[in-house]
This record gives C-alpha cells, structure tokens and sequence, in this order.
C-alpha cells in the first residue's frame, strides 16, 4: 500500500533540532474532570517486535517520542472531548491577545461536577533541542494562572510564573528568572483574560515568540468535516506530489482544476469528462484529499495532527495508509480517535501506542493505555480481548428486540 516515494515524508529538519511534542495533559473540559495525560513518550520496550517497529519512534537527545497514537473508545466515552479540549486550548493561545472584556473562553467545563472549578491544560516539548513545560489554569471567563518551564540542561528553569490571586501589584502576581526583555511591559498589558505568552508573542519578545508560534502552528486539529483550508492547501501544494500520493492510495484522480467557483477533478477513464469535487465526488475521496493536504503539510513541517475519527468515510486500508506515512517521516506525529478493530493489532502497532478511552460512574472519562497491562504481551489478541471487554472503552449493548417495543404495543 505504501508508496516509497520519500518527498511524501521528508522533512527539513536536522536531527539536532527535531521538535517533538512529549505529553499534553488536560483537566475539567467537556467530559474530561480529573487530570487526563496523553503521554507521547516512547516507552522501554524491548520485545522483538517493538524493535521491529523502532521507526515507529524518533529521538531528540535523551527523548524518544512517539510518531503515532490510536485512541479507542465506546460512542459518547470522550474521545472527541480529547480532541476538542486540545483545540479549545490551542485557540486561546492563539487567540487571547484580541479578547474583549466580555469574551467567553470557548469550551465548556465537566458539567457534572466542575462548574466551579479551574480547567487545566500543560504541554511539554522539544524546541531547538531544549525542552519546554508550558500550561495555564482557568475558568470560562479569566486565566488564573500560567507558567514557562525550561530545561537547559536537563536543569528546570523559570521563564515566568502567574498567578493572578496574588494581584492586583503585577509585581505579585509575576516572577521572572530568564532574560526577558522588559517583561513588566508585557505584564502591564496582559489582562486576565489573555495569556502572557500571547501577548508577548505580540510584543515580539524573542522566547515567548518561539514557544507561541510552535503551539499554534505546530498543532493542527480535525474535528471532522472538510477542512476549511482544504482550498489553500491545495493551491499551495505540488500538484504532481498530491497526484502521486492519490494514485498509490488507489485512487483514479488523475488531474484537478482550482476554478474561482469551485475545484474539479478528471478521472483516469476520460481526461474530458470533468467532475465538480463539492458534489460529484464520494465523501471517502473529498476525506483522502482532504486528509492527504494535511498530512503532506503537517510531515513535511514536523508538526503534530490531532485528528477524530481518522477512518470515518475511509476504507481502513486508506486510514492505515495516512498512519504508515506517519511512522516514516522523520519528525511528525499524529493523534487520532478511531473505532476500527484493524489498528488493535500488535503485529504492526507498539503497546504503548494504543490508548483507550472509558466513561466512569460519574460521567467523566479516562484516558489509559495499553502499555499500563502488564499482562499483555506481543503475542496477545488484543481486539478478541477488547470485544471480550477487559480494557473496558466498548459500548455494552442489549438485545436488538427493543427496537420492536412500539411495534408490539399497537
């Protein structure tokens, strides 16, 4: 299935400056309450097949992090709320330094429960070969708190620290230890409702820059539907490169056109019949090239794709497609929500990069994977046993007949 043409996952990195993103960590949003990690972390595995796939993995220094994650789950578990959540933060960060007093944050906190408390987001990561920890508190309508960590070193360090019950003196409520350029002007002109980072991207200061331009863009998400930049990836990107790829992924496009109206493709069977790509073409097609813009951008830049339902309108030989070409670039990762049973397969897949997703009693969901069962070895059937229910994360279902119920009461 895999085309060895390797200007599809080439990248522009050096070995020495490989961004990677090493773990996210959420609380209080959507169905999330307590604290959930995504670790991206390579774990210590030393089983035959997990050397097999050590290209499933990629080093910076001492780190080894993870090309790829599958997050499995029942309907309504929480995946999406992953998802979602990761957005909802990178947009406040993108965002903040042009909210208004009366901005709403755009998410929603754990209903049952966590009206009341703070929502947490931390990301930790490789930039330029140093690692970073960055993350922020908050409720619907202020920040509450934030911080910059780096590791120079393997040493932590302070770049700043905030804490907005400390205030109102800004003196108080910041703590500065790295060299920032007059870092009280920035202060002075962040209000709770902005993040110090984004206004200091703003106010293009060097390291806050840095950080802020590789969280938002660095960090793609796909919730579902076509990507609204569908358009401009595809005036952008080689075109014989997209045909390429949409060949080897068995697809009979041949050609396409970027109109000002609309975008039409030809097929290989006639060159003359033109077909308008909106409306005449399968939602599986539209979802390859939609899927395929993105993941020649995102690998070609060594970016992170956090995706939902990577297979929806794709026949799983597609959808594993889009994940090998992941697990052989050289820097890029990718994150994704699935339900197909074809990626719980340790043949091909690391433990430690399958993750599932379970609703608890109390309505919030967890966030788990595989590797935390140390019973489970590389010679496992994994999907029999996540039918059979042992790693929870699958809908428990009754019989069919309640359908009928209506029926029987005429």
């Amino acid at each position: 299935m895999w085309s060895e043409n390797k200007t599809f996952y080439s990248t522009i990195y050096s070995p020495l400056t490989l961004p990677m993103i090493l773990q996210i960590r959420i609380g209080n949003m959507y169905s999330i309450h307590q604290e959930m990690t995504l670790d991206l972390q390579a774990a210590s595995l030393q089983t035959r097949r997990a050397k097999q796939m050590l290209s499933h993995t990629f080093t910076q220094g001492d780190e080894r992090a993870l090309k790829s994650v599958a997050i499995f789950g029942a309907n309504a578990a929480g995946k999406s709320s992953m998802i979602k959540a990761i957005k909802a933060c990178r947009d406040i960060i993108k965002d903040s330094h042009n909210y208004n007093a009366d901005t709403r944050f755009g998410y929603e906190p754990f209903k049952f429960g966590g009206q009341q408390e703070p929502s947490q987001f931390e990301i930790r990561f490789l930039l330029d070969g140093v690692e970073y920890e960055y993350g922020f508190t908050f409720t619907p309508e202020k920040i509450l708190t934030e911080y910059l960590y780096t590791y120079p070193k393997g040493r932590k360090a302070i770049v700043f620290t905030r804490d907005e019950s400390l205030g109102p003196d800004k003196k108080a409520i910041y703590t500065f230890r790295s060299a920032l350029k007059k870092p009280l002007d920035v202060a002075t002109n962040t209000s709770d409702k902005t993040l110090f980072l984004s206004r200091g991207s703003q106010m293009d200061r060097p390291i806050l820059k840095e950080v802020y331009q590789f969280l938002t863009n660095g960090i793609v998400v796909k919730l579902g539907g076509q990507d609204a930049a569908l358009r401009r990836r595809l005036a952008a990107v080689d075109k014989q490169l997209l045909l390429t790829v949409l060949k080897t992924a068995d697809s009979d496009i041949v050609d396409y056109e970027i109109l000002p109206d609309r975008i039409t493709t030809t097929h290989s069977l006639d060159a003359n019949v033109k077909f308008d790509f909106a409306t005449e073409e399968s939602a599986g097609t539209i979802k390859l090239v939609d899927l395929a813009l993105l993941a020649l951008e995102v690998i070609a830049d060594g970016k992170l794709l956090v995706i939902d339902e990577l297979e929806s309108s794709l026949h799983s030989a597609l959808a594993q497609f889009i994940v090998d070409a992941f697990n052989k670039s050289e820097c890029a990762q990718l994150v994704f929500t699935t339900h197909s049973r074809s990626f719980l397969d340790l043949e091909h897949w690391r433990r430690d990069q399958i993750y599932f997703v379970n609703k608890l009693a109390d309505g919030s969901s967890d966030l788990y994977s595989l590797f935390d069962y140390k019973r489970i070895d590389e010679d496992s059937d994994i999907a029999k046993a996540y039918d059979q229910g042992r790693f929870d994360a699958v809908p428990y279902v009754g019989e069919p007949e309640v359908l009928y119920l209506s029926k029987k009461k005429k």
